[in-house]
């Protein structure tokens, strides 16, 4: 996350619509990456909370759901939804440097399969009938930030390090 980063979301706000959920979503992506990078292997699958979430896990559970709402959903591509639950666990042979690099490659699939979409574009969805490409950005804006927050967290009880670019 650099100032530039923070910039671009400020930028925004005189922006068209879609201007500005893409540049929230990509800005709180950023803020994701940025909790984890800098962090040992230990420290990224280390466990400050009762449940299986650690920083690595984050990175790995936001990697699959960019890739079930843009590639899986809004692609209409066959996949295997993964068991939430499992979404978090991390493997002994992935890195921290990996799971990054999965998580930037699944965001940059994301943003080109929405690229090829307008907003009010939908699409069938299993439980929730019908959905548009407006809220699966608005969704995953929720999602992101949710995750976020909690990057935010895990990164203050291994380091102290906090703020959105710090």
């Amino acid at each position: 996350m650099t100032d530039a980063d923070v910039l671009a979301v400020t930028g925004s706000v005189a922006g068209g619509e879609r201007e500005v959920l893409e540049t929230f979503l990509d800005y709180q992506r950023g803020v994701v990456r940025r909790k984890a990078a800098g962090l040992t292997e230990e420290q990224a699958r280390r466990r400050h909370v009762p449940s299986s979430t650690t920083m690595a896990g984050l990175l790995k559970h936001l990697a699959l759901v960019e890739d079930n709402w843009f590639v899986r959903v809004l692609g209409q591509r066959p996949s295997v939804l993964p068991d939430p639950e499992v979404s978090f666990a991390v493997g002994e042979e992935e890195t921290v440097a990996g799971l990054i690099a999965a998580y930037e490659a699944a965001c940059a699939r994301s943003r080109e399969s929405a690229a090829g979409y307008p907003l009010d574009h939908v699409v069938p969805h299993a439980w929730l009938g019908q959905v548009s490409l407006r809220w699966i950005l608005t969704h995953m804006i929720e999602e992101t930030a949710r995750h976020a927050g909690h990057a935010d967290i895990l990164r203050e009880l291994t380091d102290g390090t906090t703020g959105t670019v710090g």
